[in-house]
């Protein structure tokens, strides 16, 4: 645990988020060198302001991380940083990865994943809609993603334990947190099968500032975002707007004209917004294959390659990942070397992260 002493103490610095953060780990490579470097080199990092800059050589942020290191490990938790081995790499799609994760549980296939949200207040007709299609994805060996809030999350994680397959949970508060404290039952099912995530500390309570940043990550997870009842007005339409952001597809369950629970995912499908009615809806949205009709899923993560990547790397991937960019580009962009870039690019080729395309343009696989 002592390796991620410094990645709990930087990411506890007032002012630092996960895009500084990056920016951060591609000037110093390791979260210990931004502590021991000193002010000049500090401020010569984009949005390193003097009280950020001042906030870092805070002796303070060193005793918290202690004290979080001897509660991961009294508590279970494994710790994810996005320079892990079992990182969901999917993440690296998205603007703001969070640079460390809380785990409970299992390492799951990270791919293929589909998230299941919608309202706290569902009506019967949603709940069953959930539980059943999250079954159906779970039984194919779909990841399903929710954020364990009372309603269609529960259900949708429900239906996939009922499904035999794996689901996660995405939390809005600390990995140690019984938050809804109804959910306390399945959150232990949850964690025996398939995984809880948390992008807070240890004891963080589930503010509502919170939520929408929990909702990033569980659409980043996913391949697309299933929206299951949603008023007008819905945090699952939150997840939906990230989604569109991520270049996730944005699916929803149509609803009766007359129903308020229904306004919200009746208006993205008038939006654009894929319909869904049946599992194969969802599969042809999110493009997960099956071997034959009937059969299971091709194992689309077997043989994966591995993302154990630098801070740089995991910048060009993250860069990449937006759509195919010519060599020059990603030059510019990350105010590299081009021997440097060229360096990273075959690695990043060698690991089967990158593909060459003719023109001496790169793209992810």
């Amino acid at each position: 645990m002592l390796d991620y002493h410094y990645w709990i103490a930087l990411r506890a610095v007032e002012g630092i988020g996960p895009v500084l953060f990056r920016r951060l780990l591609e000037r110093f490579e390791k979260p210990e060198q931004v502590f021991t470097a000193d002010v000049s080199e500090l401020q010569s990092v984009r949005g390193m302001t003097p009280q950020i800059v001042s906030s870092v050589k805070n002796p303070s942020y060193q005793r918290f991380a202690e004290e979080e290191c001897r509660r991961i490990e009294t508590s279970g938790v494994r710790l994810l940083t996005f320079l892990s081995a079992d990182y969901p790499r999917r993440l690296f799609e998205i603007g703001d990865p969070p640079p460390v994760l809380y785990l409970k549980g299992e390492i799951p296939p990270w791919d293929p994943a589909v998230a299941i949200v919608g309202s706290r207040r569902a009506t019967r007709e949603g709940l069953k809609a959930a539980e059943r299609l999250a079954l159906e994805l779970s039984a194919l060996g779909v990841l399903v993603v929710s954020g364990l809030a009372r309603g269609i999350d529960t259900a949708a994680h429900r239906g996939a334990l009922k499904g035999g397959g794996q689901t996660a949970a995405v939390l809005g508060c600390g990995i140690d947190i019984n938050y809804p404290p109804e959910n306390y039952d399945i959150s232990i099912q949850i964690a025996d099968s398939g995984c809880i995530l948390s992008e807070f500390p240890m004891g963080t309570q589930p503010l509502s500032e919170h939520f929408p940043r929990r909702n990033r990550i569980i659409s980043g997870l996913s391949r697309g975002v299933l929206v299951v009842e949603a008023v007008e007005k819905s945090g699952s339409l939150i997840t939906a707007r990230y989604a569109l952001e991520q270049g996730r597809e944005v699916m929803a369950v149509p609803g009766s004209i007359y129903s308020p629970a229904h306004r919200g995912t009746n208006r993205l499908i008038k939006e654009g917004a894929q319909l869904v009615d049946c599992l194969n809806d969802i599969l042809d949205a999110t493009r997960i294959a099956l071997q034959n009709p009937g059969m299971p899923l091709l194992n689309q993560s077997s043989g994966a390659p591995r993302t154990d990547l630098t801070p740089r790397e995991a910048s060009v991937y993250e860069l990449v990942a937006q759509g195919a960019r010519h060599i020059d580009e990603i030059t510019q962009a990350l105010e590299l070397t081009p021997a440097d870039v060229s360096a990273m690019v075959l690695s990043l080729e060698l690991k089967g992260v990158l593909v060459q395309l003719p023109g001496s343009y790169y793209s992810i696989p």
